[in-house]
């Protein structure tokens, strides 16, 4: 899910991946060997109840479909080429090669720019971390400095090919800061399935109370580093390790509410207690739960999807019927980055978000 991403994202068939996790899950475990145990029975899946939703009454809000948003290459990040089912890009000071499944053309840049490579993620062993990438210079340390518009983090290998960021999001980013700028008032923001907070951080600088929830402790970690990393560690963030449905259940129940929810949940995932998600049973739920924990006067509701085998017209209908009779517009539409070799345009994901 969101948290070991690219869930959003690279898939290679030719090699064994774990799933995208999202934020609010830790990645599903591999299929099991069969000389390995059965899993525990607190570990097996639990699969809640679902939540029942009836269609929501008013006039549908406004739409605007579709919006292509882009990130262009810039001085933190630039996918520089693409092509054979692999992408180049450049994270601060280092080359990356990584999967890319849906780079289906050829590359366009020489091979001599693909062999200046720091780093190449083989996916080759079965090894957490570090030791699933190859480096071909000299070998780098698990984490890295970086930098987006002004806000320092870290850039991390990961196991699951991810590297601790996901630049696509940056349109998002700078939308909500603006939004929260607009507002010129205390803004709550929720960001489920959030990952190593970089989208929480772009927040809190803007001038946002938020809260940050995601299943897995080592992707808080990783938020919390970033948090100190940044310089802004006096910034009110709160850091949940939970569940991200359990958690909006709970903050619906107990009248907790939100001005913005950010919510990038993935296509499979698995809580921390063994809950199951799967997107296309569980989003409309979740949607809607989403809605409820609003504020009278909300700002913001910003759906990304991963990995999905749908159009961005699904969602976009899913959101416009949730938030019926609330006014406002649903955008939808892609994510997509903007190559510099060829100009080529590589979608990332599918959004859809509600702007009053």
């Amino acid at each position: 899910m969101k948290s070991f991403r690219d869930k959003r994202r690279d898939s290679r068939p030719a090699r064994a991946e774990q799933p995208r996790p999202r934020d609010a899950f830790a990645p599903a475990r591999p299929p099991a060997k069969p000389a390995e145990r059965p899993e525990p029975k607190d570990r097996q899946e639990v699969k809640p109840a679902p939540r029942i939703v009836a269609r929501r009454e008013g006039q549908l809000p406004a739409e605007k479909l579709p919006l292509i948003l882009e990130v262009a290459p810039n001085a933190d990040y630039a996918l520089l080429d693409s092509g054979g089912g692999e992408k180049l890009e450049q994270y601060g000071p280092y080359r990356i090669v990584r999967p890319e499944g849906q780079a289906i053309w050829q590359r366009a840049l020489p091979a001599k720019e693909w062999h200046r490579a720091d780093a190449i993620f083989t996916g080759d062993t079965d090894e957490e971390g570090i030791g699933r990438w190859r480096f071909p210079k000299s070998p780098l340390g698990e984490t890295w400095p970086m930098k987006h518009d002004g806000i320092d983090y870290l850039g991390r290998f990961t196991s699951f090919r991810h590297v601790g960021v996901f630049p696509e999001q940056a349109s998002h980013w700078d939308h909500m800061a603006g939004l929260i700028a607009a507002a010129k008032r205390p803004v709550k923001v929720l960001n489920l399935f959030g990952y190593t907070g970089l989208a929480s951080l772009v927040a809190a600088r803007a001038g946002a109370e938020v809260t940050h929830v995601d299943a897995s402790k080592k992707a808080i970690g990783w938020a919390r580093e970033n948090q100190e990393m940044a310089g802004l560690a006096d910034k009110p963030i709160r850091w949940i390790v939970e569940d991200a449905v359990k958690f909006a259940e709970r903050e619906e129940r107990r009248g907790s509410r939100y001005d913005i929810v950010l919510f990038d949940p993935p296509a499979y995932g698995r809580g921390p207690k063994g809950e199951v998600w799967q997107l296309f049973e569980d989003l409309p739920g979740l949607t809607d739960l989403c809605r409820s924990i609003l504020t009278p006067k909300p700002i913001a509701a910003v759906l990304t999807a991963y990995s999905i085998r749908a159009s961005f017209f699904a969602i976009h209908a899913l959101m416009r019927d949730t938030f019926a009779g609330m006014g406002g517009t649903v955008e939808s539409g892609e994510l997509i980055i903007r190559e510099k070799s060829a100009g080529r345009a590589l979608s990332t994901s599918l959004f859809s978000r509600w702007v009053a």
